[in-house]
């Protein structure tokens, strides 16, 4: 697999995704005023999570790359709609758009996973992943800036243009990646529970992606705030939520320039419990009404949440038998991001009748309370470590089911190819 025009494609898209999310809730704030409203496009962007698993169980029955190339171009020809919305009544077509956005980005990441876990050695996947979120959130650190130019300047039509581009262009690169991918067993139909399964009887991965669901809880109530604490807590406008969000992006690049070393010396749940700790200190700093503080909490935000992340995709990668990666990541995904999408929108509803100032110490605590268990348990003894814990059944008859294998120790499958 050619990394650099993976990272390229990742790059490129990030740039455009970055810019319509965080517009989608200038849009929504700035045609109706409303900071519920304006907090629940990021809901319509999660709750799509719920669909993980089928989507997942999609990906290991269809080439991953085709896939990918596929679900680019749909967002290319989708997004343009958008340059209807120009009134407060139009903004029910934003939310349906943003809902179709995230079934995209559920089925593209479980893709992603399973197309690098079948490519590259285990001992790779850190290292790639911790690229892959540097690539991707590094573009917070000029994205927001211009989206949020680009729209008080022109509005929210031209930045979905720029998005449409954005997506073409990935899909092109990613059509132009070679890659061999193990074809799907003929007559197999992976089945979605699988996917739940494979988690459940892991020691390593089910403490994992239930600390990931915990952690995006509280980030998605932390997310709902975020107009809160721009507006009453700092005295800015809506388009400084821009700012916030390029110093998160600012952590996210440390954090994925560091994850896959630090991945290469501590298990993937040392590294889960220090970047939860790290979010939990940047939520509870976001109280304090001062702009020095809340941009240096929104790197510790930017640093904390893609480690969680990395280790527990590199987790699953490392776990799971590649052909079963999509069923696996896609359930995961729902397991980690549906909380997020829950707390994105009871947080909407927060902001009416709670102050952020108590809100975001509560979850301060609560997000370190969650580290320091997650750093002071440890799997059983004997709990596998390695790809080969699980593998996947094709046989006729009994299509997808999960028996016990022999453990593969990481690096047997070979190098990138």
């Amino acid at each position: 697999m050619r990394v650099s025009l993976y990272l390229t494609a990742v790059l490129v898209s990030g740039f455009g995704t970055t810019a319509m999310w965080l517009v989608s809730g200038i849009w929504v704030k700035s045609l109706t005023g409303s900071d519920g409203l304006a907090a629940l496009t990021a809901f319509a962007l999660w709750a799509p999570a719920l669909l993980g698993p089928v989507l997942g169980a999609l990906v290991d029955r269809v080439g991953r790359r085709a896939l990918l190339v596929a679900a680019n171009l749909a967002m290319a020809g989708l997004l343009p709609l958008l340059l209807w919305v120009d009134r407060a009544d139009r903004v029910w077509l934003l939310f349906a758009v943003l809902v179709v956005y995230g079934a995209q980005g559920a089925a593209h990441d479980a893709a992603e996973a399973a197309l690098a876990a079948g490519a590259l050695d285990p001992d790779r996947l850190g290292d790639l992943n911790g690229l892959r979120m540097t690539v991707g959130e590094a573009v917070k650190l000029v994205a927001p800036l211009v989206a949020a130019g680009l729209f008080a300047r022109y509005g929210g039509g031209p930045v979905a243009l720029l998005d449409a581009v954005t997506f073409a262009v990935a899909a092109g690169a990613f059509a132009l990646l070679r890659v061999r991918e193990e074809r799907p067993v003929p007559g197999a139909r992976p089945r979605v529970a699988d996917g739940v399964r494979l988690l459940r009887e892991s020691p390593v991965l089910r403490p994992l992606v239930l600390a990931g669901g915990f952690t995006m809880l509280l980030a998605g109530l932390n997310g709902a705030a975020i107009y809160a604490v721009v507006d009453r807590g700092l005295g800015h406008s809506p388009a400084y939520a821009g700012v916030l969000y390029a110093m998160q992006g600012a952590g996210s690049v440390v954090a994925g320039l560091t994850a896959g070393p630090l991945l290469r010396r501590v298990p993937e749940r040392g590294l889960a419990a220090a970047g939860l700790g790290l979010f939990a200190l940047g939520a509870a700093a976001r109280a304090l009404p001062y702009d020095p503080v809340a941009l240096a909490a929104s790197v510790l935000i930017g640093l904390g949440l893609p480690w969680v992340l990395i280790a527990t995709t590199t987790a699953v990668q490392r776990q799971v038998p590649a052909e079963a990666v999509g069923r696996a990541a896609g359930t995961a995904h729902t397991l980690v991001f549906v909380p997020n999408a829950v707390a994105l929108a009871l947080g909407a509803a927060l902001m009416g009748v709670l102050d952020v100032r108590v809100l975001l110490p509560v979850l301060g605590v609560a997000g370190a309370m969650g580290a320091a268990l997650l750093a002071t348990t440890r799997p059983p003894i004997g709990a596998v470590t390695g790809r080969g814990g699980l593998s996947v059944s094709s046989r006729r008859g009994r299509p997808g089911r999960v028996r016990r294998s022999r453990r593969v120790p990481p690096g047997a499958r070979g190098g990138a190819r």
